[in-house]
C-alpha cells in the first residue's frame, strides 16, 4: 500500500523554513495542504524570508504536487519571500515554468468598479448611438445584398435556404401550437368572464378571432421565433465569428450578407406568415375548447361568429406584420452574430442581445403598423 504525501518543516534559520516532502503526492490521497504552510510561516517571529522545498524524499507525484506548490508559489510571490527547491522532478519543474508564464489573458475577468450614475448614463448613451448607427449599416448591407438576389447576383447556396426554412417551419409547429392554443384559451377565458356579466357570452368568439387574426398570432409566434430562432441564428454566426470562418469567407470573396444573412432572412420572412396563419386557427380552437364549455354556446354558433367577425383586412394585417417580424427576428439574430467577440462568452451574449433585440423590435413595429391600419381604414 503506498504511503500517503506527508511534510515536515525544518528551520536551519530564523528567516529560513524547510518544506521537506515525502511519500506518494497523488490526487485522491489525503495531501497536506498548503495552508499549513501558510498558516507555519504567518506565526513564525521574526519573519520568514526564505522557503525551500525538499522533494528528496518524494516518491510519486501528480496533479495534488502541482496544485500544492502552485498555492506556495503563489504565496511567496505576494508576500515577497524566496523560494528555492532540490530533488524537484525535472517534470515538475517545467511545468511550474510553464504555469507561470503563461499570462492571464484579457477581459476574462472584469474588475468590479463603481461608477457614478452620470457616467452610466454617459456611457449608455454612446453605446446607443454606436449601436444604432451599426444597426443602420447592417441594414443598408442587408438591403443591397437583398437586391443583388432580386438581379440574381447573389452568391448563396439554395441547398442552404432550404434547410433552413425546415428549421423555420416544421420544426418550429410544436411550440407555434402550444403558445397559441393556450393564448387562445386566455383569451376566451378573459373575455368570458367580462362579457357575461352583460349577458353576451357569445361575442367571445368575436374578441378572440379579431384579436388572434389581427394581432396576437403575430406577436406570439414573433416572440417565439425570436427566442427559438433568432437566439440560434446569433449562436451559429457568433461561433463562426470566434472560429474565423467569417473572415475564411471575406478572404474567398465571399459576402457574408449574401451567404450567411440573405438566407436566413429569407426563410423567416417566407414561413412567418405561415406559421402566424397557422397559430390563428389554432388560438380560434384553444378559444372555442373554452367558449363551448360554457353553456349556451355550440360550436356551429361560434364558427359563425368568427367568420362573421374577422374579415380579409384583418386577416392581411396579420399576415404582413408577421412577414415584417420575420425580417425583424433574422436580421436581429444574424446581426448580433456577427457583431459577436471572439470568446466563448461572447457568444452568449450574442444570442441573448439578438433575443432582446428582436423583441424589442416587434413591440415597435407592431405600434408602427397598428397606427398606420387605423389610419388606413379611417
Amino acid at each position: 500500500m503506498s504511503t500517503p504525501g506527508k511534510l515536515l518543516f525544518e528551520q536551519p534559520s530564523e528567516d529560513t523554513l524547510w518544506v521537506i516532502l515525502s511519500g506518494h503526492w497523488k490526487l485522491g490521497k489525503d495531501l497536506p495542504s498548503a495552508d499549513v504552510v501558510m498558516q507555519k510561516v504567518k506565526g513564525a517571529a521574526p519573519a520568514v524570508r526564505d522557503i525551500g522545498i525538499d522533494a528528496q524524499g518524494l516518491a510519486d507525484w501528480d496533479t495534488g504536487l502541482l496544485i500544492f506548490l502552485a498555492d506556495i508559489q503563489t504565496f511567496c510571490a505576494q508576500g515577497k519571500i524566496r523560494l528555492k527547491s532540490k530533488g524537484l522532478p525535472q517534470g515538475v519543474v517545467n511545468l511550474l515554468k510553464l504555469a507561470a508564464a503563461v499570462p492571464e489573458q484579457k477581459d476574462t475577468r472584469k474588475a468590479e468598479e463603481r461608477v457614478s450614475f452620470l457616467v452610466n448614463l454617459g456611457n449608455e448613451t454612446v453605446n446607443f448611438f454606436r449601436s444604432s448607427s451599426e444597426m443602420l449599416e447592417f441594414v443598408g448591407e442587408t438591403t443591397v445584398a437583398f437586391f443583388r438576389m432580386l438581379r440574381g447576383k447573389a452568391q448563396y447556396r439554395r441547398s442552404d435556404l432550404g434547410l433552413i426554412i425546415e428549421a423555420c417551419s416544421g420544426q418550429a409547429l410544436p411550440i407555434v401550437t402550444l403558445i397559441s392554443f393556450l393564448v387562445g384559451m386566455i383569451l376566451a377565458f378573459v373575455g368570458v368572464i367580462q362579457l357575461k356579466m352583460f349577458g353576451a357570452e357569445l361575442y367571445v368568439a368575436n374578441l378572440v378571432g379579431v384579436a388572434m387574426v389581427r394581432l396576437m398570432a403575430a406577436i406570439m409566434t414573433g416572440i417565439v421565433m425570436a427566442g427559438r430562432t433568432g437566439g440560434a441564428f446569433a449562436a451559429q454566426l457568433g461561433t463562426m465569428q470566434v472560429n474565423q470562418e467569417i473572415d475564411a469567407l471575406k478572404t474567398l470573396g465571399l459576402s457574408p450578407m449574401e451567404f450567411l444573412v440573405l438566407p436566413r432572412m429569407l426563410a423567416l420572412a417566407l414561413m412567418m406568415p405561415l406559421l402566424a396563419l397557422y397559430a390563428n386557427v389554432m388560438g380560434v380552437l384553444g378559444g372555442a375548447v373554452v367558449a363551448v364549455s360554457m353553456p349556451g354556446i355550440s360550436l356551429i354558433q361560434y364558427y359563425h361568429q368568427t367568420t362573421g367577425a374577422v374579415s380579409l383586412w384583418d386577416l392581411g394585417i396579420g399576415l404582413f406584420s408577421s412577414a415584417v417580424f420575420g425580417v425583424i427576428v433574422a436580421l436581429s439574430g444574424c446581426m448580433r452574430g456577427i457583431q459577436c467577440g471572439r470568446s466563448a462568452s461572447a457568444v452568449g451574449d450574442a444570442a441573448t442581445s439578438a433575443v432582446v433585440t428582436a423583441i424589442v423590435g416587434i413591440i415597435v413595429a407592431t405600434a408602427i403598423i397598428t397606427i398606420i391600419t387605423n389610419l388606413l381604414r379611417v
